[in-house]
């Protein structure tokens, strides 16, 4: 099948991408630059891209308000779970960046677009909820007279077994990046490092 897939170039999306090839799609991976801080995360995405030999697309769009990662301030450091990671919540952004991605599935021929949203978010990101993927799965077979698949394999899932996902398909994890913070190096301390860390441990 073919599949466009939000693709940040972080872990999550990076053992989708691996897990769509798994299963014999065809990806046409696309990032997004929002205006988020940690950009870094694209640079990634691309060097996975052609490593595998994925057709990706950067697509800038007007930046994103509301959030520590793309406004000032201090950015939130703790366990991903705790209260003030509410503050990286970038209001609807996956409507946003699902809305795009149909419109360039249907453009160029894709059945299905795929987004790696899974259950460690549910508690922090109201777009990662059950109940927002079915909203938009419904949305997205009524966008097209050609119905359009939203594939969201790890809905169901926590990050420890993403990660053991990634292990049995030989993800390169170390080409990923996960942190939230501007830099060149990952913080360890962003609520996205630490869940990270404690997800390559436990697995």
């Amino acid at each position: 099948m073919k599949t466009t897939l939000i693709y940040s170039g972080g872990l999550d999306s990076t053992v989708l991408l691996y897990w769509l090839l798994h299963n014999r799609h065809e990806v046409i991976a696309v990032s997004f630059d929002y205006g988020q801080r940690h950009k870094r995360e694209i640079e990634s995405a691309k060097t996975i891209c052609r490593l595998l030999d994925v057709a990706h697309e950067t697509v800038a769009i007007p930046p994103l308000r509301g959030s520590v990662l793309t406004d000032a301030g201090d950015m939130p450091h703790g366990h991903y779970a705790d209260e003030n990671m509410k503050q990286t919540v970038v209001p609807n952004r996956n409507m946003v960046m699902l809305a795009y991605a149909g419109s360039l599935a249907i453009a160029s021929g894709c059945r299905a677009v795929a987004y790696g949203c899974h259950a460690g978010d549910h508690t922090i990101y109201p777009d990662c909820r059950v109940e927002f993927v079915n909203a938009m799965r419904a949305a997205f077979e009524l966008c097209d007279w050609s119905q359009l698949q939203l594939l969201t394999p790890f809905v169901h899932e926590d990050k420890t077994e993403i990660v053991r996902i990634g292990k049995r398909l030989c993800v390169p994890f170390d080409l990923t990046w996960t942190c939230y913070e501007g830099g060149q190096q990952p913080c360890g301390q962003c609520g996205s490092c630490v869940e990270r860390n404690e997800a390559l441990a436990n697995a």
